[in-house]
């Protein structure tokens, strides 16, 4: 089994893939964190068809073009708001990696990137949604070999050492 994923630390608006992933609000319409960035750097393009968009549910994917940031796409999804654990949260999250990958394989797209989907204000734990965001790309990269590389986004160091642990963990287990 050949894991296609890769760690970096930077800006997610910076990389030239075919499809960044946005971590949006519910309207689409932008907001804080990645998602205020994600809209800044592609310019008032994106705003205008986001809006034609009739906003997403908490795990559902959208998917636009990119307009001035280097990557081709940006595919916009909601992640869950954390409460807990008990309302469905690892299940919703688990639904934005897959719906967001699902719309890259449909749209014939081979690179993608994700920023840590709920991470920021919605409060998820990093350390769990980092395990449900690895075993699902790689369950996903899995059984569709036309995507060629997800590449996960971290924003601070401690981000980074985080989805390194995961992902060795993750290929351990699959020894």
């Amino acid at each position: 089994m050949r894991h296609k994923m890769k760690i970096v630390k930077g800006d997610i608006t910076k990389l030239a893939v075919d499809a960044i992933v946005n971590a949006a609000n519910t309207t689409l319409l932008g907001g804080g964190g990645v998602d205020g960035a994600i809209h800044r750097a592609a310019g008032p393009g994106l705003l205008a068809e986001c809006r034609t968009l009739g906003g997403c549910r908490p795990g559902e994917a959208k998917i636009t073009r990119g307009y001035d940031l280097p990557a081709k796409y940006v595919i916009h999804t909601v992640g869950p708001v954390w409460k807990g654990g008990n309302n469905r949260e690892p299940e919703t999250l688990a639904s934005c990696y897959r719906k967001s990958l699902e719309l890259a394989v449909k749209h014939g797209l081979k690179t993608v990137a994700f920023p840590a989907i709920s991470t920021g204000v919605y409060g998820y734990p990093k350390e769990q949604a980092c395990r449900i965001a690895v075993s699902e790309t790689a369950a996903f990269l899995n059984a569709h070999p036309e995507i060629q590389e997800v590449t996960f986004v971290c924003f601070t160091d401690g981000d980074v050492s985080v989805y390194e642990r995961v992902m060795g963990d993750l290929l351990q287990e699959q020894k």
